[in-house]
This record gives C-alpha cells, structure tokens and sequence, in this order.
C-alpha cells in the first residue's frame, strides 16, 4: 500500500515539475508528511506525554536523525552521551517515530517482565521478508503458539544431541589454527569464529553443512553476510524505510537476489528432508517394529536436525505449512550463528587481553581433561566449566551480542515515574544497561568474579539481560551457552592467546549484531608441540 501511496505522490509531483519527481524530493516531502501525521493524528494528548519525558532537542521533519548522522561506530558513544545528559528514560525523534529509551534495570524490568508489552519495535520489519513471521518477528496469538510448540526442542535430551556437531565444528577450527606458522601466528578471529559457528547452526538447523570453514565465499554463505548488512542499512537510514524507495535502489536489487539464493536453498533443504522423513516412516510402518515411536522420537543416537522436529510436529502441512517451517528455520539460521559467533569471539578477545583469567580457565579445562585436549567434551563436561562460563557472561556484559532491543507498547505505561504513551516505540538500551556502575562497580574493567553465585545475587534481577528476559527470553540461550563452551574450551585447551590490541582503540559497530569495527587481532601459540 505505501508503494502505491509513494508512486502516486511522485507521478503528481512530476506533472508539477519534473525536477520535483526525483527521489530526494519525494523524500523530503514523504518525511514532511510523516511529521504533520505524528503532530496531527497521534493528536495532541499523546504529544504531550511526549514532550514531558526528558530528552534533547529535535527538528521537525528530521527529529534527532541529525545527532546520529556519524559514522556507525561512534553510535553508542553517541547515544551514550545523550543518555548521561537527560536520564535513564529518554525521549528521541527518528524523522517522525517517537522512541524511548531505556537504560536501567528497573525501567527493562517495566517492559520485558510484562506479558502485554511483547510486541517488537517496527525496526524488526525490515527482516520480515526474510524471516517472515516466525518466533523472532511475530507476536499475539502466533508468538504464544509458535514458542509453546517450539519450546520442547531446545529440551536438555535433545540439546544434546547437537554436542557432536559442535565437537566436529570445533576440532575443524583447532586443526585449522595449529597450521598458523610460529612466525605468522596472528589473525583476526572473528571471521574464523563466526565460519565456525554458520556451520554448527546450519547442520544443526538444516541438517545439512554448508561448510563454510573451508569454503567462505560460497553463495549461501555471502548472501547471509549480505542480506544481514543491507537490514541493518535499512533499520539506520529513513530514506530507505519506504518499500519502493528501498527496492528502487541497487540494495534493494542485492537484497532480493540474497532471498532468492537464502530462501531457495532452505525451500530445498525442507523437500529433501521431508522426502526422507515420509521414506523412513513408511520402511518403519512396513516392517511394523513394536519401538516404532521410539524410534522416531527426539533425542535419540540418530542425528537429528532442528527441522526434523519442525517437520514432525507439521503434521505433513495441517499444523504448519512448508512456508512456516521456512520461516522458522531461516530464524534459527539468522539467530543462531552471529550472535554466538560475536560473544564467542569477544570473550577469546578478553581472554587474550587477561592472561590471568585465561590461565585460571586452562587450570579448570586441565582438571576436567587431564592430558587429553582433543577428547570431545561431553555434557558432564560442560557443566564443570564454571569459571569459562563466568568469563562467558562478563563478556556478554561489556560486549552484548545484541546492544539494543526495541518494543512497542499498545497502553500508556508509567516507566521509572515517567508517562510513556502507548504506540510508542521503546528502546532498551542493554549496552549501558550493563555498565550501571550501580550494578557493576567499575563497569568498564573485565572481571569475570562478577558472576560467581554471592555476586550475583546482589544485584537487580534485570540489570544484565543478554538473552533479554521474561516472556520474550532467547529460547536458544541453552543451545548457545554449550555451543559456546564447546567452541572456546577447544582453543583453550591447545592454545595460549595473546593481543596487542588494547580495549581503549577496540571500536565497536552496532549492527544487527556487535561487531569490531577493525577485527580482532589474536596471536595463537600452541601450548605444546601439536602431534
């Protein structure tokens, strides 16, 4: 409907003049338009509530798009700043939409402990014609159906089946780091990491690997690093929020050839696994094995993918359709791989930067090992490595894989004594959620002591949620925690870490997910002669 909206204001605006029909004037006057409509339509009532709530300075027309007009690794000090400067619930215009962001424990604790305010913020609609309307991106009725059917997957018995994966992945990247020569032993290791983690999710996902360790530039691989970037272009710039402005534009173009390989290689995956599944059941139903449903049950020693699941509850279309399996698929594939490649990188970053942490986590991985580091780590394993999970959680605390989070309430809402109205947009700001020196004392030093059990239980039970929390919680968060684990204690285990790269010029860039604006420069030395 805005596309048409959009070429009918252009087609007028051309027989006016033709100079008047070009893209930046159609901008121009669309964001005019979308200015009047937020003073006149949301009426004058909620733009008083509005302009109680503390906050700098806005223009029309552009709001406060001006004091985010820098360069994309500057955008947390920015927003930063002006957070220090008018208070832990601020109020910013982005063009016409009004946004609240949030920055202490009890304003997130406001928002996420609710079950009416789940709806995600309008950034996330940008990844609907990727996702569609899957768990991540939808809400209401469908939200409650899909997490409720959905939740048994990530069950202990099944998670851990995908152990072995995880194992295989990581042995793939410890043998690809023990070739790195003494005299050229640097590299920037958050593409290896994040290689390695594509691979864990996409045969855990999909059962299928995509190998993209050994092959990075494959056209699956790139049009997920693609189609990714052009989201995040598209959440930060007002000019390309409009379907047709957006897909007029060469991005637009490379979006849409990204989809067609994403989507038409999942569409595969999903026919090739069901002709399988219908196969298999049928040879079981034949030879009318009395273990029939114990077989085909989860958890078992045959390897099952994410979507087998999917395909077992779908119930060969009539609970979810072969469009619906896609979607949830693709969440897992767009979830499940940046995310824990960024903390996962972050944390080896850390680590690195702290030998006295490191060393403290290879004593803990040799008492649990002994001298066997390639021995694959088992779910007993994992549940020993407490230190490597408290140094885990403090670099999601300083690094959160997800720096921002947004929702959109429907009923004005009284958030740390401040009147938000409802159809605002609020921004919980979890990168300066976690460094409230309140809840961490010198929130910028790396300590991984913050969260043995008598810290933890002094602080606010919102003031650190990397995997957001309440109703909305991640429901991979125990998927990425082993994965995590298994992927770091790996390296760990057979490499010493160091770097030259201090935290003071670590830039970071908050895009979909956070990421080193330059890398992250890791030096790799064996711990001992490799056999």
């Amino acid at each position: 409907m805005s596309s048409i909206v959009v070429g009918k204001i252009t087609q007028l605006l051309d027989q006016v003049h033709p100079s008047l029909g070009t893209p930046l004037f159609v901008v121009v006057v669309i964001g005019l338009c979308s200015w009047l409509y937020t003073r006149i339509v949301r009426g004058p009532y909620n733009m008083s509530m509005l302009e109680k709530i503390p906050g700098p300075k806005s223009l029309p027309i552009l709001g406060n798009a001006i004091d985010f007009a820098v360069p994309h690794y500057k955008f947390l000090k920015v927003l930063t700043d002006l957070v220090h400067q008018n208070g832990p619930v601020m109020k910013i215009f982005l063009a016409h939409r009004p946004y609240v962001v949030l920055s202490k424990a009890k304003g997130f604790e406001t928002i996420l402990s609710s079950n009416k305010h789940i709806t995600k913020g309008p950034d996330y609609k940008f990844i609907h014609p990727w996702l569609g309307l899957g768990l991540l991106t939808s809400d209401g009725g469908k939200w409650h159906s899909r997490r409720k059917m959905l939740t048994p997957a990530f069950h202990f018995k099944i998670l851990e089946d995908f152990l072995v994966i995880m194992n295989e992945q990581s042995s793939i990247l410890t043998n690809k780091l023990a070739k790195l020569k003494p005299d050229n032993n640097t590299l920037d290791m958050f593409p290896n990491i994040t290689y390695c983690a594509l691979d864990i999710i996409c045969e855990s996902a999909m059962g299928r690997n995509v190998n993209a360790q050994s092959d990075s530039d494959s056209p699956y691989v790139r049009s997920l690093f693609k189609a990714s970037d052009i989201i995040f272009q598209r959440q930060t710039s007002p000019w390309m929020w409009n379907n047709l402005a957006f897909y007029l534009r060469p991005s637009g173009w490379d979006f849409r050839k990204a989809l067609k390989i994403l989507h038409g290689f999942t569409e595969q995956v999903i026919k090739d696994r069901q002709k399988l599944y219908k196969e298999e059941k049928a040879q079981k139903e034949s030879a009318k094995t009395t273990d029939h449903e114990e077989d085909l049950a989860i958890g078992q020693k045959k390897r099952l993918a994410f979507l087998d699941l999917l395909i077992d509850v779908s119930d060969d279309g009539r609970v979810l359709s072969d469009k619906d399996i896609r979607e949830e698929v693709d969440t897992f594939m767009f979830e499940g791989h940046d995310t824990t490649a960024a903390n996962m990188s972050f944390t080896l970053y850390a680590l690195a930067s702290h030998p006295e942490y490191q060393a403290k986590v290879q004593t803990e991985l040799d008492s649990i090992f002994g001298d066997d580091p390639d021995r694959p780590a088992s779910m007993d394993d994992l549940a020993k490595m407490k230190y490597l999970e408290a140094c885990i959680k403090e670099s999601l605390r300083l690094y959160p894989s997800v720096p921002l989070m947004s929702r959109t309430i429907h009923e004005d809402t009284v958030i740390e004594g401040q009147l938000v109205p409802a159809k605002t947009n609020v921004i919980l700001f979890n990168y300066l959620l976690h460094r409230d020196p309140e809840q961490f004392p010198k929130p910028e030093v790396y300590n991984p002591d913050r969260f043995l059990n008598e810290n933890i239980r002094q602080r606010h039970a919102y003031s650190y949620v990397p995997f957001s929390a309440g109703p909305r919680n991640c429901i991979g968060q125990k998927f990425a925690m082993m994965e995590e684990k298994v992927v770091i204690s790996s390296i760990l285990r057979k490499f010493k870490l160091a770097t030259n790269l201090a935290k003071k010029d670590l830039c970071l860039l908050p895009e979909l997910i956070l990421r080193p604006k330059d890398g992250l420069p890791i030096a790799v030395t064996p711990r001992k002669p490799i056999v």
